[in-house]
C-alpha cells in the first residue's frame, strides 16, 4: 500500500472517531450535536478542558473507550503524515543528488534555455538523435516537463554566470535560447558569448528587429518561428511536393536517409584527390549536396574537379550505415 493510500485512511480514521464520538454523546447523554462534537475533539486532543456536561457513568464509560479509539486513531494518523515528510524530504534529497550526478557527467551536451513549446520540440529532436541535453528553466513547474522525461534541469535564469556554470556550458556543444520574450533570449546570448567563442549559439526571435540585434550580441542564427512558419504556408502553396518529399524523408515518420555533414581530416586518404577520383557516389553510395572549405562559403552540387582538402565539410544525402562509412573513409 502507498504512503498516499495510508494517509487517506488515516484521515478517515479521524473522520469516523469524530463522528463515532458525536453520535455517542448525542444517543447516551442526549446532548446536541455541537456539544458532542466539541467533546470528542477535546477529548482526542487531550486539551483537558474538562467535560463540556456532567457524564453519567455509561457517558464516562464511552468516553473511555474514545481515548483509547483517538489514541490509536491520532498515533496512526501522526505516524503516517511523518512516514509521508520523510519520504518527500529523502525524495527530494536524492532527486537533487541523482540531478547533480547527472550534471557533472555533462560534456559534449546542448543547452536548451527555456521549456516552452520551442524549447520541448528542439529536445525531442535531439534526443531522436541520441544527444545529451539539459534544460535552463526559471520556472519550476514548466521544469516539471523535463523531470517527467528524465532530462536533467538546472533552475534558475539562463542569463545567470552561475546558472551556465553549472549546466556545463564549458563543455557543451551548443546552447539554444528559447525562452518567451526577445530581451531574455539577448541576455543569453550574451551572456553564453562572453564564456564561449566557439560556441555554437541558436537564438529565437519573436520580432523581426529582434534578429539583428541577437546576431550582434553573438547569436551563431537566429531563428523566429513567425517566419518559418509563413515561409513553410508559401512552400505548401508553391511546392506541396518537395514539402512531401522532405517530410517524408526526414520528418516524424522518415525514410531511412537523412543529411549530415562529414568533416574531412588532414590523414584521410581522400586528401589531395577530387571529389571524381575519389569515387564518393561509388565507394559510400551517398550523394554530396555541398562542400563547405574551412575558409571558404559553401558550394552547392560541387563538380567533379573539386579538390578534396582537409577541413572541409560536406554536406550529403544517404542512409545511416552510408553516412558511417563515408565518416570512416573521412577520418581514416
Amino acid at each position: 500500500m502507498s504512503t498516499r493510500h495510508r494517509l487517506y485512511i488515516s484521515v478517515i480514521l479521524l473522520l469516523v472517531v469524530i463522528a463515532i464520538g458525536s453520535t455517542g454523546f448525542h444517543l447516551i447523554e442526549k446532548w446536541n450535536w455541537f456539544d458532542g462534537f466539541y467533546m470528542t475533539l477535546t477529548t482526542m486532543t487531550t486539551i483537558g478542558y474538562g467535560e463540556v456536561h456532567p457524564l453519567s457513568h455509561v457517558g464516562r464509560i464511552f468516553n473511555s473507550v474514545l481515548i483509547v479509539l483517538a489514541v490509536f486513531s491520532g498515533g496512526f494518523t501522526i505516524a503516517m503524515f511523518s512516514q509521508a515528510l520523510l519520504e518527500f524530504e529523502f525524495g527530494k534529497a536524492l532527486g537533487r543528488r541523482r540531478m547533480e550526478r547527472e550534471l557533472a557527467k555533462l560534456s559534449g551536451h546542448y543547452i536548451i534555455c527555456g521549456t516552452g513549446r520551442v524549447g520541448r520540440t528542439v529536445a525531442r529532436e535531439l534526443r531522436a538523435r541520441d544527444q545529451s541535453i539539459v534544460f535552463i528553466e526559471k520556472n519550476p513547474e514548466r521544469a516539471e516537463w523535463a523531470l517527467n522525461e528524465s532530462i536533467p534541469v538546472v533552475l534558475g535564469s539562463a542569463s545567470s554566470e552561475e546558472i551556465l556554470k553549472r549546466a556545463h556550458i564549458d563543455t557543451a556543444k551548443g546552447l539554444v535560447a528559447a525562452v518567451g520574450t526577445d530581451p531574455e533570449n539577448l541576455y543569453i546570448v550574451l551572456t553564453a558569448r562572453g564564456f564561449r567563442s566557439d560556441l555554437k549559439i541558436i537564438a529565437r526571435a519573436s520580432e523581426e528587429e529582434a534578429t539583428s540585434k541577437l546576431l550582434r550580441a553573438g547569436a551563431s542564427q537566429v531563428l523566429s518561428p513567425y517566419y518559418f512558419v509563413g515561409n513553410r504556408i508559401a512552400q505548401l502553396l508553391l511546392r506541396p511536393n518537395v514539402l512531401d518529399f522532405i517530410d517524408t524523408a526526414f520528418g516524424t515518420d522518415r525514410l531511412e536517409v537523412e543529411i549530415g555533414e562529414v568533416r574531412i581530416e588532414a590523414k584521410s586518404p581522400l586528401v589531395g584527390k577530387t571529389l571524381g577520383d575519389a569515387a564518393i557516389r561509388q565507394r559510400a553510395d551517398v550523394i554530396i549536396l555541398g562542400v563547405k572549405p574551412l575558409d571558404g562559403t559553401l558550394l552547392f552540387n560541387p563538380p567533379p574537379e573539386t579538390p578534396i582538402r582537409a577541413g572541409d565539410t560536406w554536406i550529403i544525402i544517404g542512409s545511416d550505415t552510408q553516412l558511417k562509412k563515408l565518416e570512416s573513409l573521412a577520418v581514416a
